[in-house]
């Protein structure tokens, strides 16, 4: 037992609480509240990465209570990836300023970063959690603060907050309801104790009734096809902050729960032959997300609602990747989950920062900006392409590996369709670097526009450069992170 599996979580925790009351007396002092949790927080992360892959996992019995009694906290090489994302991004998001990322300039009393710690919270312990019921209890407290941190987007806003709880509300009750019947086939909560038990009671009506009620609880959550109804209006709609955040690292919570209980909880007597289809059911929802959110994708005018269509799409690359269910497939969707976290969330900030300095969002008015903003515009440009799949940006190497395993495996419709896919993203990406790049200024808010702050050019600079480094040394990662990640849940 080490308190390294719980440290990741403990400064956003108290951060959060920290970050009200320092907001009663200064909105400065909850913002540095949060810039001190979430580098703490993934100052732990990183620590704790590099141990599990070296020495293994490590567990911590919270309180002392050994499970299945008590509630276990994980720290694996997957757990500590993902908390690692996940703190890397919200400290970008929370350095960045707080009127390009909020819309808004808090007063005191306003628990702004509050909530985005409390969100933070949720997903570090989604990564952490060894125990299915505690899961849950983190998978809404990040929801909660998704609702209010959406909400800050105005009236559509509020309707697309409404909307999402609706949904997620959905999410969260048929992921209880399965819950409930696994404990009642198993008598345990704990991932590792109901892996053991379940292999016993295979082909159990029951058991095959809770994983279709997970799975889809947490499809819903992850926003995969076609489920994802409410993402669109609640990643455009919502502040750049708040949408870098979503697409970055909340969505992605869904994602990490799935691979945790398919391959280590159900494990191959559930998603084997003999179980349910869900392998198969995943991989086609995933593809036609492909398709259907890059083509809504090349008709947007809005640039956030580009970018939350672009989601969709780069979601169902992740499902695809689960479907498949080989090793190099589960490389390509471990992989993806983290390029397409820094490239989506360097976009939404590049977006705050035009909004910022222009108010636009529509792109047919975007014509000049590179001249006027030509570094942000430049860390836009890296983050598109590495979406595209343009080697040897970190973007196209999941995309090779997705590729490869559906070759592998014979499956030449999921090949054809990534390919085509990257053919879309192209397209709307020419029509978006076209506006920006080549066309003269055509407004008069463009033609007076400057480079944003020296916040927005840092945030934007680092993570094109993680873009680049992920990409060019993508065999290192994947040699000593993501390959025994795949190599753990495939046995």
């Amino acid at each position: 037992m080490s308190q390294i599996a719980v440290l990741p979580l403990l400064p956003l925790l108290f951060g959060a609480v920290i970050a009200v009351l320092a907001g009663l007396w200064n909105a400065r002092a909850a913002q540095g509240v949060a810039i001190v949790a979430t580098a703490a927080s993934l100052a732990a992360s990183l620590t704790g990465l590099v141990r599990v892959t070296t020495d293994g996992a490590v567990t911590y019995a919270l309180g002392g209570w050994p499970p299945p009694i008590g509630i276990e906290y994980v720290l694996d090489p997957l757990s500590a990836f993902m908390a690692s994302i996940v703190a890397l991004i919200g400290l970008l998001v929370v350095i960045y300023p707080v009127d390009a990322a909020f819309d808004i300039r808090p007063g005191r009393g306003v628990p702004l970063y509050a909530l985005v710690l409390l969100l933070l919270t949720g997903l570090m312990g989604v990564m952490l959690s060894g125990d299915l019921f505690h899961l849950f209890v983190f998978l809404e407290i990040y929801a909660i603060a998704t609702y209010g941190l959406v909400s800050l987007g105005g009236a559509k806003g509020v309707f697309a907050s409404f909307r999402y709880l609706l949904f997620g509300t959905v999410g969260s009750g048929l992921y209880l309801l399965g819950v409930g019947f696994l404990y009642f086939s198993t008598g345990t909560l704990n991932m590792a104790d109901m892996a053991g038990t379940l292999p016993e009671i295979a082909g159990s009506p029951t058991v095959l009734g809770a994983m279709a009620l997970i799975v889809t609880g947490l499809a819903l959550k992850m926003a995969l096809f076609p489920l994802h109804v409410w993402l669109p209006d609640a990643h455009s709609f919502s502040p750049p902050g708040v949408a870098a955040l979503l697409a970055a690292v909340q969505v992605k919570a869904g994602a990490y729960a799935l691979i945790r209980i398919l391959f280590d909880v159900f494990g191959p007597a559930y998603t084997g032959s003999d179980g349910l289809p869900v392998s198969a059911a995943l991989l086609w929802f995933g593809l036609a997300g492909v398709i259907y959110g890059s083509w809504l994708a090349t008709r947007q005018a809005d640039i956030k609602r580009l970018l939350a269509y672009s989601t969709v799409a780069q979601l169902g690359y992740i499902g695809v990747g689960i479907g498949l269910a080989t090793r190099i497939a589960l490389i390509g969707a471990v992989l993806h989950v983290l390029n397409h976290a820094v490239m989506k969330s360097g976009l939404f900030l590049v977006a705050g920062g035009i909004i910022q300095r222009t108010g636009l969002k529509s792109i047919p008015r975007f014509a000049g900006l590179g001249k006027r903003m030509p570094v942000t515009m430049t860390g836009f440009a890296i983050a598109a392409l590495s979406m595209v799949g343009i080697p040897p940006l970190a973007g196209f190497w999941s995309k090779f590996y997705l590729v490869w395993a559906a070759v592998d495996v014979g499956n030449w419709v999921t090949a054809v369709v990534i390919v085509a896919s990257s053919m879309l993203t192209l397209v709307y990406f020419l029509r978006l670097f076209e506006q920006i790049f080549v066309l003269e200024p055509r407004e008069a808010v463009v033609a007076d526009a400057t480079e944003p702050s020296g916040r927005v050019i840092g945030t934007v600079s680092v993570l094109a450069a993680s873009i680049v480094l992920i990409g060019v040394f993508n065999v290192v990662l994947v040699r000593h992170v993501v390959g025994p990640i795949a190599d753990a849940a495939v046995g």
